[in-house]
This record gives C-alpha cells, structure tokens and sequence, in this order.
C-alpha cells in the first residue's frame, strides 16, 4: 500500500486560507469539503488534517501528523523541539509588548512588578527573565487586547500584525519580542517513502516562493551597456540577450528581486535600461 505524508493545517482562518492556497499553488488538489477533519488529495499522496491551532504540536510529537502548517509564534510559545524546515513567507506578524496609550514606559523594567496579560506565557517569562525582572503572568486565551481595559493588566502581550486592534483598545506597542511567519514544520522519524514525498514537496514550495518573491523585467539597453547592467541583475545566472533591429541596441531579459524592485529600476534606469517591462513569476524551478 503507498504511503501518504499526513499534514495539519489550522483548522480555520487565515491560516487555513493561505496553507490552501499554498498546497494549490504546488500543484496539490484537496479536496475540502465542509466541516471535514481530514482529507486527501486527489493527485499528490498526502493528507490533511484540519486541527486547532494550539494542539497541533502535540500532534506532531505523537506521530498522528508528519508536517504542519503553523505560525513560528506557536513553535516558540509551544514546540521548540520540532524543527523548522521552511519559511513559508506568508501569516506575518510580531509578538510584542503593548500597554495602554497613557502609560510611560522607557525600558523593560518598567514591567517589574506588573499584570501582563497573554497567550504566550513561556515567550514573556523567558524574556523577562532574561532581564532579571518579575512581573504577574495573566494567562488569558482570547482577546488578549482588552484586559487593561477591564482592569485584569498592566501591560499585554500578544500577536501584532496592522496593529489596527492596539489601537481599538487603545493601547501602544512598546517592544517587539521576536517577529514570525508560516511555517512547514515536522518531518520527524519519516520513513525513506514519506521522506521523498516531503523532498518533493519542499521542492515545490521553494520553487512557488522563488517565484513569489521575484519579478520577470524586460527591458532595452544600449549595447555597450549590456555587461554593466547583466550584473546588477543576481536572480539568475545570467541575463538572454536579443539583437533588436535598432543597431547598438538589444532587449534583456532577466528577473529581479521584488523586495528591491524600485531601487534596481531607477538604478536599471541610470546605467541606460529603457521601455522596462515587469511580469510577475508564477515559479522558478532551480
């Protein structure tokens, strides 16, 4: 019988939607109906698991589910035995420290002898403890961001992201702990076919994001520029050169990173690139 590599997923919310969205884009079809806890995929040998969030460490250790889709905020808090096998650059947030908008704080310190209310205990007590300070821990599962409201905190402790609920509540974000991601976790004890299967699915994840993060450019230069501009160029090895009928002039192709899109255009610009054209990247298969 072949064997399936069994991966958790959050079991609603964004999540659950971009892990989706994700497998979807690996070429994996699930089919999901509603309300299901598990299901397969009608053309890769893997199966979901649609589990709450919090309890999806426990699974892992206890072999019930190979890999899982998870914030890096929830290993931390609950898992750092399972090793991390791939940012998946999606679900970002921090956890941070925040306390009412009326407040003064300057430093750490200020927390000695404070109510912080969270849902990460263990994240806030090794940092304080890294500071040498005591503070009341309010292990709280929920909306967090109203206990200094209702008079049960200090100061919180939570997962930010637009930072748009801080301000609802009125409070202010006054240090950021450690910044997080989605992402591929497990992997553990697999057995060589499982292992494949995962090797794969690394491979079309990582192609996935490759090309999420770049962008295809096109533009023309001056012939006596092509050397220059090719190496400003560092996604690809290099960059295809064509002729264009214009003499002295040839269109390059290449991709870019996006996160510095702007900056390589206009530095594109100065070396003597024109008529730039951008195409997103579905894949990049290296």
């Amino acid at each position: 019988m072949k064997e399936n590599i069994r991966i958790a997923i959050q079991k609603s919310g964004r999540l659950n939607e971009e892990s989706l969205k994700l497998l979807k884009s690996c070429g994996i079809a699930i089919n999901n109906g509603k309300d299901q806890l598990k299901t397969s995929s009608s053309n890769f040998p893997i199966e979901v698991y649609y589990l709450r969030n919090g309890d999806i460490p426990q699974y892992l250790r206890d072999g019930v589910v190979d890999l899982a889709i998870i914030g890096e905020n929830l290993i931390v808090e609950k898992g750092e035995d399972i090793p991390i096998l791939e940012p998946l650059g999606f679900s970002k947030c921090r956890v941070s420290i925040a306390v009412p908008k009326g407040s003064t704080y300057s430093s750490v310190a200020d927390l000695a002898g404070k109510r912080i209310a969270t849902s990460y205990p263990k994240t806030v007590q090794k940092y304080l403890s890294e500071w040498n300070i005591k503070a009341d821990l309010h292990i709280i599962n929920g909306s967090v961001e109203i206990a200094p409201n209702i008079g049960l905190s200090d100061a919180i402790c939570d997962i930010v992201s637009s930072g748009s609920t801080l301000f609802k509540n009125n409070l202010k974000e006054v240090k950021v702990l450690f910044k997080s991601q989605a992402v591929l976790v497990g992997g553990m004890g697999l057995s060589a076919a499982k292992q494949e299967i995962l090797d794969t699915l690394l491979f079309r994840i990582r192609a996935v994001n490759a090309g999420k993060n770049s962008r295809y450019i096109i533009m023309n230069v001056p012939n006596d520029a092509i050397d220059t501009i090719s190496k400003m160029l560092p996604v690809l090895k290099s960059p295809t050169v064509m002729p264009l009928v214009e003499e002295g002039w040839s269109s390059l192709h290449s991709a870019i990173d996006k996160n510095t899109f702007w900056e390589m255009v206009d530095a594109l610009k100065a070396a003597g690139a024109r008529d730039i054209l951008v195409c997103p990247i579905e894949r990049i298969i290296q």
